[in-house]
């Protein structure tokens, strides 16, 4: 089991319902394929932090599976139930004297959130916002997002549509996993969101407001830094507003267990660390040789990846693609990179497929070469022939 999103988003789910939220004012997708995983040594049983309480039962199974994708997610936050592709759907019926708190946790990448087999990207995520703002589905929206180089997702967010924005990393900066579980043979969380969910369980939240909790986010957070975008008057706003109060026994509870991070791991270096366990913990021979094949599979899939968009880079002589550089996304045209990372999705490494997930670390190198005004019908010209070259070699 190597994925993180489902025990954040059960845990999410208690959070709110735990609070006083009616589940039909709640909408929870979730692939929901880790409580009776083969893998999981407890069935029906989910954690998200050390000895922590099972944070699966009663779960809402709203959209599971197949139904998990971007256009059903942005249709049922719309409110457009003839737009999703699911029987009987249940979407967010909201208007203009309404309250939404939206909390996403995924892969990603440069201006990309990825669902099972789907992908979000800005530009989408950013017009369906507009047009929410335009018919008045909404008073004030806020967004929590953990995903790898979330910060890159809201550069274009308007600050003046009442919609407030917190993202677990920068824009070039990746996520990391906590809580490596020796057991379960995965991490059970992520550091923003162990740190945002331990702040929201442990305080009044009708005397805490959003700035509140992002001091205290730069605070206990020590590898990714958290970025706030859009209505940043909104930070005054108390939490409460959005996710009412949390019980009197559960703040009594929570502030009486240290929030104390460990096995903080790059998100890139997850599926690695987790086969290097493995490996050295199996006892059968005939498995623990599958898994070192798995192992060199994967090294030679990174490898792989990086060879083509090195290649791809090469074709760019002068501009700067790599480092921790200051790049303005807020002018770029969202759309001309979409198709730029779908593009390079189709034709070269399909990040739906677990394996080729690491490939989503470097959509970066498309972002900044839009972002630096690079024609998008350039950019696949190259990515079109590197890959054809890269086959013709293999």
């Amino acid at each position: 089991m190597e994925k993180l999103q489902a025990p954040d988003v059960c845990h999410a789910y208690q959070i709110v319902h735990q609070n006083g939220i009616p589940d039909e004012q709640i909408v929870v997708m979730m692939y929901d394929d880790i409580a009776y995983n083969a893998e999981n040594p407890y069935p029906g049983k989910i954690i998200n932090k050390p000895n922590g309480p099972n944070v699966y039962p009663n779960v809402p199974k709203d959209y599971t599976g197949k139904e998990v994708t971007p256009e059903n997610f942005l249709a049922a936050l719309k409110g457009d139930s003839s737009a999703v592709k699911k029987s009987n759907p249940k979407v967010i019926t909201s208007g203009g004297n309404d309250t939404l708190f939206i909390y996403l946790s995924d892969h990603g990448g440069s201006n990309t959130f990825c669902f099972p087999k789907g992908t979000l990207h800005a530009h989408d995520l950013i017009e369906t916002i507009k047009e929410m703002a335009r018919n008045y589905k909404f008073s004030k929206m806020v967004i929590y997002m953990e995903s790898c180089e979330s910060g890159s997702m809201f550069t274009t967010l308007p600050d003046n549509v009442h919609v407030y924005a917190v993202t677990s990393a920068r824009a070039h900066e990746n996520g990391y996993a906590c809580y490596f579980d020796s057991v379960r043979k995965t991490y059970l969380s992520d550091e923003f969101s162990a740190v945002w969910m331990h702040y929201t369980e442990a305080n009044d939240l009708d005397k805490k407001t959003f700035r509140d909790q992002f001091s205290y986010l730069q605070e206990k957070m020590q590898k990714s830094h958290s970025c706030r975008f859009g209505d940043k008057t909104m930070c005054e706003d108390p939490i409460s507003v959005f996710v009412k109060y949390t019980p009197q026994s559960v703040q009594d509870k929570t502030r009486a267990e240290e929030l104390a991070l460990t096995h903080l791991t790059s998100n890139d270096e997850v599926p690695f660390k987790i086969l290097e366990h493995r490996i050295r913990t199996e006892t059968d021979a005939g498995k623990r040789q599958y898994l070192i094949r798995k192992q060199e599979t994967l090294h030679q899939t990174k490898a792989k990846i990086e060879g083509t968009v090195k290649a791809i880079k090469q074709q760019f002589p002068g501009f700067a693609l790599e480092g921790d550089l200051d790049d303005d996304y807020s002018q770029m045209d969202l759309h001309a990179f979409k198709t730029v990372a779908e593009h390079f999705r189709t034709t070269c490494f399909d990040w739906h497929e677990e394996e080729f997930q690491m490939a989503l670390s470097h959509t970066h190198v498309f972002a900044r070469l839009c972002a630096r005004g690079v024609e998008a019908e350039r950019i696949k010209a190259v990515i079109t022939a590197v890959s054809r070259g890269r086959r013709f070699l293999q």
